[in-house]
């Protein structure tokens, strides 16, 4: 998918190296429709620049800042000196991402998937999302859930989310905690079993999400979660403990969450 409008000032844009002059480079940008850019021969790399040719080829790809639009003369300065390292490196991800949707509507929609129905689905998810690529890796993690609120047909939401469950590698992370159960009363054993079951949430666990408890040693239980993003992780994991202490405390016993262990592992 390529943009037919303009970047705006100030706007990091990936591009091709088409040309090679004593005063500069032209840049052929790949987001955006028969655009094309200048990066004058100050704004390729810091300090005194004898040959361009020692800092950029043909056939590049460089990440560039927009410093300058003029959509009359169809004039896009540039500068590549003013990107650093971690700018390029984030931009050119993004860029791949980007690159990456693109392959997933086709496979969505069909290859031959007309302009006007990639242009809807696209500008739908985008604004409901930052991107294109996220749009598909909520769709990935959330199923239908994540496109609730996104202005698409029932078929075309359905499109987007089996393409996205089969090609999009979702990212996951990892948290540990821990609950202390204690139940001093006759059925005690049989209450913190069901105190357990709880904290595995009786399988009420949002599909996205992986919970484990297992015993570490008398009375402490290790809760483990697997998740999309911290913030999800978190919160799941506070309320497995949450379910745990209250079943325990139901039926005359203590709980208490805590994140590290009270002892090392064996």
């Amino acid at each position: 998918m390529k943009y037919s409008g303009w970047p705006d000032k100030g706007d990091l844009v990936v591009g091709k190296v088409d040309e090679i002059a004593d005063f500069g480079v032209f840049i052929d940008l790949e987001e955006y429709e028969n655009k094309r850019g200048l990066v004058h021969i100050s704004e390729v790399a810091s300090g005194w620049i004898k040959n361009v040719r020692d800092h950029v080829r043909e056939g590049q790809t460089v990440v560039a800042k927009v410093l300058d639009i003029d959509e009359g003369s169809q004039q896009i300065d540039l500068s590549i000196k003013d990107v650093n390292e971690h700018q390029r490196k984030d931009k050119i991800q993004d860029w791949k991402n980007e690159q990456k949707a693109d392959k997933w509507m086709a496979i969505a929609f069909g290859e031959d998937v007309s302009d006007e129905q990639y242009g809807a689905v696209a500008n739908a998810l985008i604004a409901e999302y930052d991107s294109l690529y996220d749009g598909f890796e909520q769709a990935a993690i959330h199923g239908m859930e994540a496109l609730e609120d996104v202005d698409l047909e029932e078929d075309e939401k359905q499109a987007v989310v089996e393409t996205a469950r089969e090609n999009v590698s979702v990212p996951y992370v990892n948290v540990t905690g821990y609950v202390d159960l204690r139940c001093p009363t006759p059925d005690g054993v049989d209450d913190i079993k069901e105190a357990l079951k709880a904290a595995e949430g009786n399988g009420e666990i949002p599909d996205e999400v992986e919970l484990t408890v297992a015993y570490v040693g008398s009375p402490e239980y290790r809760i483990k979660v697997r998740a999309p993003d911290y913030k999800t992780a978190e919160s799941e994991l506070e309320a497995s403990a949450k379910r745990a202490r209250e079943a325990i405390e139901a039926v005359g016993g203590t709980g208490e969450y805590h994140r590290e262990r009270t002892e090392d592992d064996e």
